[in-house]
Parts: C-alpha cells; structure tokens; sequence
C-alpha cells in the first residue's frame, strides 16, 4: 500500500472497513475490532491513528510482534491479517489487513462473537450468530440438540434394532454410561450444559412422539378436484411421527387419492396406476 493511498483513507475517516487506533491499544479491544472484521466483510485498522483522523504514530519496535499474538492467542480460530509498517509525514502506521474470514464464526478469549456494523463494533445477536453460522456451513439443524428432551423420549426398541443390523451387536447390554456415549457419538443425543438432550435427528428417526417437541415436523396432504387449490377439496390429511412412519402413511394416502384406470387387453383387464409406484 502505497503513503497516498495511505493518506486517502485517513482523509476518508472511519467506515465499515476501515477503524482508526492509537498505539495504546489494549489487547482485548484490538482482539475485538480483528473478530468483528473477520466475522463481517474484512476491513483495516490504523494503529497510529486517532479518532479525528490525527497521524500520532508508532513507537513500539515490537508492534507487529504483539498484533499476531493477538490475533493467534485472543481470537478464535486463529486469524492472520496482513502487517504493513508505513511512514506517514515522519510517523509510522501499522496497518493491518483482516481478510474477510473463512471459518466463521470467529470469537474473542473471552467467548464473544462481535460483527462489524457501521464504524464501530458490537456482540452479534442471537438472529446474526445463527445466520454466521449457517453462512459457514457448520450449523447442522439435524444435530441440534431439542430442549426438555432425553434418552426417555426415545424408542429404545427401535434404536436396539438399528444397532442389532448395522453394528451387529444390542447396544443394551452395554453399561448405561456406555449407552449414552454411543448415542452422543452417534449425533442421536448431544450434551448441552450437562446435559443429554435427543438431536433433531435422533427424534425424527427414534423418538416415542417427535411431534410433541418438534411439532412443525409432519406432512400436510391436500387432494383438490382440479388444478386449483381454490377448487373443491376432496381429501386432506396431517401426517406426524417419525419420518419412517410419515413416509409409509403417506404412500396410503396417495394411493387411496389416485385413480386406477382399467384397460381391457383382450380378454384380461389391466388396471394401470395414474403414479406408477417406483
């Protein structure tokens, strides 16, 4: 970066991008500044530089030093910006690069997400952390654990049989601790606050009733006389339980809904499906 291109961006001000520090920054805050950067679009920080735009430069040898410490030791994961030591009208800048990041959501020493928001910095809310989240594509819905669920909201009969086809062994008869385990291992419970909660998943395939903590789970089924849906209903059905179930039930409603033509073939007569079932 070149000292009038330098020049430009202190003459600019303070934006979405860029943030003014002096050199007495503290740790904490410059972690905080380097994570909401990161958790947005990237931008640049001015150390040497005061609020008004004022060059006040940098003294400490060992400036550079301390701001990849920061970045390695107080934000998580670990960022690594970009360092330039410009001279400016006899003073120098540092001037650090934070690249937009990767593997979001970033995080500062002390568990607090922050995002970039006009000039300054702030904690991400509930609505912008998920949406951080799912931009880096590790937030899985299906693994995420249900609240005032447990192992009891599962059906033990069922999870027995999957472990006796596919691991060839009853899980049961493993210790109770051992039990647990597996189940977490297996992304059919997750441990929250010390607790055992059944997953999205876990109720879906396994549980007892997983309409009753995931009642937006099921399957509406609407059968209309023609294209329309303002044309007359002919059948509707609310299917819940688990997604085996759903399926299956679904299947019967279908086909009590569809049409089978007869076709007289010579002296046989064909009934022929309007969905042929695959």
């Amino acid at each position: 970066m070149t000292i009038d291109e330098i020049k430009k961006i202190i003459q600019n001000g303070e934006n979405s991008y860029i943030e003014f520090k002096e050199e007495e920054i503290k740790a904490k805050e410059l972690a905080e500044e380097i994570v909401a950067f990161s958790n947005s679009e990237g931008g640049m920080i001015l150390i040497g530089v005061d609020d008004e735009g004022n060059i006040k430069g940098v003294k400490d040898d060992k400036i550079e030093e301390t701001v990849m410490n920061i970045c390695r030791n107080n934000c998580i994961p670990h960022i690594i910006p970009l360092y330039e030591s410009i001279e400016v009208e006899g003073k120098r800048i540092a001037v650090i690069t934070v690249p937009k990041g990767l593997n979001k959501p970033y995080y500062t020493a002390d568990h607090k997400y922050y995002i970039r928001v006009g000039t300054t910095k702030r904690i991400a809310s509930k609505e912008e952390l998920l949406r951080l989240f799912e931009a880096s594509g590790s937030l899985h819905f299906d693994i995420s654990p249900v609240e005032g669920t447990s192992i009891k909201d599962l059906n033990i009969d069922i999870i027995r049989d999957y472990f006796m086809k596919y691991n060839t062994f009853d899980l049961f008869d493993e210790p109770e601790e051992s039990v647990e385990r597996i189940l977490v291992n297996a992304d059919i419970l997750k441990e929250a606050d010390g607790r055992k909660l059944c997953t999205v998943g876990g109720l879906l395939v396994f549980g007892k009733n997983p309409e009753k903590h995931l009642p937006q789970n099921g399957v509406s089924f609407a059968h209309f006389k023609g294209n329309e849906i303002t044309d007359e209903l002919i059948d509707k059905k609310i299917i819940t339980g688990r997604i085996q179930d759903i399926a299956e039930q679904l299947m019967v409603v279908i086909k009590n809904n569809m049409l089978i033509p007869s076709v007289i073939n010579g002296l046989k007569r064909e009934d022929k499906e309007e969905y042929p079932t695959v």
